[in-house]
């Protein structure tokens, strides 16, 4: 081919990078091999010395010679690269995933429309010819109904600090079971355990269910004894079997369940046979899809919108995989987080409660049901909010706080935790708790100095310092706060005539006696 014939440059020549750099070579489209290591790239001159290297990658969008960029850097890196190649009106190929996150994803795949370029995720599987074969004897109605698909994702190799092994192994198997059933799936779960880095899981299981009826899971771990990479599927009428770490690669087991009296089930067990299949190196054939669709300006088989749909299904299994409360039992969580903010793991969160923008929910706190958690909240590690409160912009509640349910924190309100801080002496061992106790109200900017008890449904005035114990539904307001009058269950002072008082908004009943509130009847529950 002539120069004019190498347009693609290559990104990142690293540990699956140098494979599409010899197909790219061998496919004689390659102009120029890029990465941030001079070793890697003084590496790659020996055996490929006819091509161009830099270690810049705005040398290659400057480039009028080259007209699309295949991507195989890190994965927390893609995001960007993907975007400024798009905006540089490169097409562009990227290792899976397409990005970190379903927003930034959508973002690459509104840019790639916008600017009329081509965007190909290397979802590599789906050009693997006995995948094709295996999609054609699903199609072809072979296997029967199909009812189970699972997956195993098995290694001890690389172990990946930037991504856990969800976004680094489980994308091939979610996009093949996709392509392989044609649909996406109604619900996702997902579990796993981190071993060697704090938030960075190494195994993980994942789970889809499908409107069709069929369940599949994904099993993908980094800590495996031995190599393994198998997708089975279960159709009635016989099963399949994908290895691709053995030579022949696709399998039929003939298998069929017979109805003993029509009642008891027994398995027909019958040979496997292997399945012959066209023999191409499945790199060779996405990069060439790619230049195809380059060429032709067509849509790619494993296009942006597919990757953005791999995406989602991450995403939701990622959020399962935070969904495991503290006992490690695992529960089908309907609650809501803003993309902004972030759950540690060792969290647990009650349904219909909602996180918003920039938030932090730190190890070990326990939040209930049906809260509302606003704007730039921190809460734990370690702390307790009960069900139904309100934490409303700029409050942190800290180690030793514990909110029982209803609780309502103004605007920027503060607690401590403890008593005589200095930054300079660790004083982590003499945390004192604060108790706020059902349905009280903590004003705006006001500050709970820690070590103390508020009463059930008492009420805090804007600005207040509270520094002792707060009786139940007393008014507190100053600094430091005194009583001041009491507040009714739903909020409003309470005007008291000869130690008795009666609500004038809800119509509920007090008495004072021994200057202690005691509740005759309550309209509000």
């Amino acid at each position: 081919m002539t120069d004019q014939n190498k347009f693609i440059a290559h990104v990142g020549l690293g540990y699956w990078g140098k494979n599409i750099l010899r197909n790219l070579y061998e496919l004689g489209v390659l102009h120029t091999a890029c990465d941030s290591s001079m070793d890697i790239i003084a590496e790659h001159k020996k055996n490929y010395p006819d091509i161009t290297y830099t270690s810049s990658f705005g040398k290659i969008l400057e480039s009028p010679h080259i007209k699309a960029i295949a991507i195989s850097a890190p994965a927390s890196a893609h995001y960007e690269l993907v975007k400024r190649s798009l905006l540089a009106k490169k097409d562009v190929f990227v290792e899976k995933p397409l990005a970190l996150t379903v927003r930034e994803g959508e973002e690459l795949v509104e840019l790639a429309r916008k600017n009329n370029m081509v965007l190909m995720v290397g979802h590599i599987l789906q050009y693997h010819p006995a995948v094709i074969k295996l999609k054609e004897m699903i199609s072809s109605g072979e296997l029967g109904k199909i009812q189970y698909i699972y997956s195993n994702r098995l290694n001890i190799g690389k172990l990946r600090t930037e991504e856990n092994i969800l976004w680094s192994f489980a994308p091939h198997d979610i996009s093949v079971i996709l392509f392989l059933l044609g649909e996406e799936p109604d619900r996702v779960s997902a579990f796993g355990g981190h071993y060697l880095s704090e938030g960075i899981y190494d195994t993980t299981m994942t789970t889809m269910e499908f409107r069709n009826g069929v369940k599949s899971h994904i099993f993908v771990s980094w800590l495996h004894p031995f190599k393994e990479q198998k997708l089975i599927v279960v159709g009635s009428k016989a099963m399949a079997v994908f290895d691709d770490m053995s030579q022949e690669k696709l399998f039929i087991y003939p298998h069929k369940i017979e109805w003993q009296n029509g009642k008891i089930p027994v398995a027909q067990k019958a040979d496997c046979h292997s399945v012959p299949f066209d023999k191409k190196e499945p790199l060779k054939e996405e990069l060439r899809h790619f230049i195809d669709c380059i060429q032709e300006r067509k849509n790619p088989k494993t296009d942006g919108n597919e990757g953005l749909s791999v995406l989602k299904i991450l995403e939701l299994a990622e959020k399962g995989l935070l969904n495991i409360n503290q006992k490690g039992a695992s529960e089908t969580q309907k609650y809501f987080i803003h993309e902004s903010s972030f759950v540690d793991n060792n969290v647990s969160i009650g349904n219909g409660t909602k996180v918003w923008h920039f938030s932090h929910i730190l190890s070990g706190s326990q939040i209930g049901k049906n809260c509302i958690i606003a704007q730039n909240v921190a809460v734990g590690p370690d702390a307790v909010i009960g069900n139904k409160c309100k934490i409303q912009n700029n409050v942190s509640i800290y180690k030793g706080v514990t909110l029982e349910d209803s609780v309502f924190c103004g605007p920027s309100c503060v607690f401590t935790n403890v008593y005589n801080p200095r930054a300079f002496v660790e004083r982590k061992h003499e945390y004192l708790e604060t108790l706020v106790k059902k349905g009280a109200t903590i004003g705006a900017n006001s500050t709970i100095v820690c070590g103390v008890t508020i009463g059930r449904y008492s009420l805090i005035g804007a600005g207040a310092v509270v520094k002792a114990d707060v009786p139940d539904y007393a008014v507190m307001a100053g600094v430091p706060a005194k009583q001041i009058g009491w507040a009714c269950i739903c909020g409003v002072p309470l005007n008291f005539s000869k130690d008795k008082a009666t609500c004038k908004n809800c119509k509920s009943k007090y008495a004072l006696k021994k200057k202690k509130l005691v509740v005759i009847k309550e309209e509000v529950k």
